[in-house]
């Protein structure tokens, strides 16, 4: 088996490397030594997302996810949990626009096991793919949506947003979660479809981290994964392009039962993985990146007409990234009040840029969250494969943070200038049915929540 070349990036007061290798049936294999804690964690990252869907089988890539922890060839129903939990492991999986991930952490000693059952799914999941499982997990994943999206205070607003920032047939348009009527049309033979097309050796990258020796998991993967053969029908995802600002504000105003009322915007941004996208991140998190951002300590501490505000970025790769803005509003206060104040806020801070101070925090606060990824063997485990699958080279998450330190103040003001501008950006405005306004309003969702699987259990968490 070919070595891969490798790449070295300090991290703290070490540093992180990390190797390469490919089978001879396509699969990559990222390797990453850690020994500080007797523990491996396991990623495997399929280059397939709902932005591979087509119209009228929404929601497939995310029922699929489901489908994977239902028993393969050798492993009958629940059985992927118990023996990783029985293991002293942990696991799980989610689905996004641009991939499905499944993930467990081990005891070092365990290892083995978690390569040899992800093999065995990959490998022999249509073994098991029948009637009664797929009719099993449809329930689970649309009582998912009834529970995370439909009866929830603003739990479609992501879903909402996203519908009117990428228009209609856009790959984007839909979210993961699909809909009703098309988690009801799907049959068996489009998911046993779906998986011959996308779960492939050749259709993945597999990253194991922490305190591993290299030739024996190279050893175990060439042993487990090695007779699993490729697929190369899979078609190529429809253009995500789109022009860099939508060119007029989109409106919806939505009257639900919710708390309070809310402003939520989402801002056509630059694709990920370009400087420009690190720029606009640097302008959001100074914005809006927490409690000591512009819009909170104007909107929520100043005039305290919100109780939460947030700004942050969903960044995509095959599509403009999204700002997405957030604003519970204080008891009696009016949408509009909110909206001038950071439309005034926006533009000031495009007119006179962040302060060196403000750079500085916002760059710190972006290394942070960084070097918190790359900090445990579950998080880099995950850059690893996303940088492989998205971007080619899973190195790029061992520098990723070199690059946001290097956009200027100049940079993050041009991206404000740019793309922060009402004519870019799809706007949702809640507002409570009349008499039910509330005292308090919940904090932000999260726009990056992905749809998560747990063992036996239809009330899911989201995970990032």
């Amino acid at each position: 088996m070919p070595m891969g070349h490798t790449a070295t990036a300090e991290a703290g007061s070490g540093g992180l490397k990390a190797t390469e290798h490919r089978l001879a049936n396509g699969l990559r294999v990222v390797l990453s030594e850690d020994h500080l804690t007797p523990v491996a964690a396991v990623c495997l990252w399929y280059d397939v997302g709902s932005r591979h869907e087509v119209k009228g089988r929404t929601g497939l890539a995310h029922l699929f996810e489901h489908l994977m922890f239902q028993g393969s060839g050798q492993v009958k129903g629940n059985g992927h949990f118990e023996l990783v939990q029985g293991a002293g492991g942990s696991l799980n999986g989610t689905t996004s626009f641009e991939r499905t991930n499944y993930f467990e952490t081990m005891p070092t000693h365990q290892l083995e096991l978690a390569l040899w059952l992800e093999a065995d799914r990959m490998g022999s999941l249509l073994a098991a793919l029948d009637d009664e499982s797929m009719e099993n997990q449809r329930d689970v994943v649309k009582n998912e949506r009834r529970q995370r999206y439909d009866n929830v205070p603003y739990g479609t607003a992501f879903e909402k947003l996203t519908a009117l920032a990428y228009p209609e047939g856009h790959p984007y348009h839909h979210t993961p979660i699909g809909s009703m009527a098309d988690l009801d049309a799907a049959t068996l033979e489009d998911a046993r479809a779906f998986f011959r097309t996308y779960y492939a050796p050749n259709n993945a990258v597999l990253s194991v981290v922490g305190d591993i020796d290299p030739e024996e998991t190279l050893a175990w993967v060439e042993k487990y994964f090695g007779s699993i053969a490729g697929h190369d029908g899979k078609p190529a995802p429809r253009s995500g392009a789109l022009p860099d600002v939508i060119g007029e504000e989109l409106r919806e105003v939505v009257v639900e039962e919710v708390p309070s009322r809310a402003l939520m915007a989402a801002y056509r941004l630059p694709e990920d993985g370009t400087r420009a996208c690190d720029a606009a991140d640097l302008a959001l998190t100074v914005l809006g990146g927490g409690e000591s951002s512009r819009l909170y300590n104007r909107l929520v501490r100043r005039d305290r007409t919100a109780v939460a505000a947030g700004f942050g970025l969903l960044r995509l790769a095959g599509a403009p990234s999204l700002g997405w803005l957030d604003v519970k509003t204080s008891a009696d206060v009016e949408v509009p009040v909110i909206e001038a104040a950071v439309d005034e806020e926006l533009a000031r801070f495009a007119a006179e840029g962040p302060t060196a101070e403000e750079m500085e925090r916002a760059q710190a606060q972006l290394e942070r969250e960084w070097l918190d990824r790359l900090g445990t063997v579950a998080g880099r485990a995950d850059e690893l494969c996303r940088f492989a699958v998205l971007f080619g080279d899973p190195q790029l998450a061992l520098t990723a943070v070199q690059r946001v330190l290097e956009v200027t103040a100049k940079e993050v003001q041009q991206a404000a200038q740019e793309r922060l501008r009402p004519d870019n950006r799809a706007v949702l405005v809640y507002e409570p049915i009349p008499g039910e306004i509330a005292e308090d309003a919940d904090p932000p969702e999260d726009p990056e929540a992905e749809a998560t699987v747990e063992a036996g259990d239809e009330n899911e968490e989201a995970a990032k």
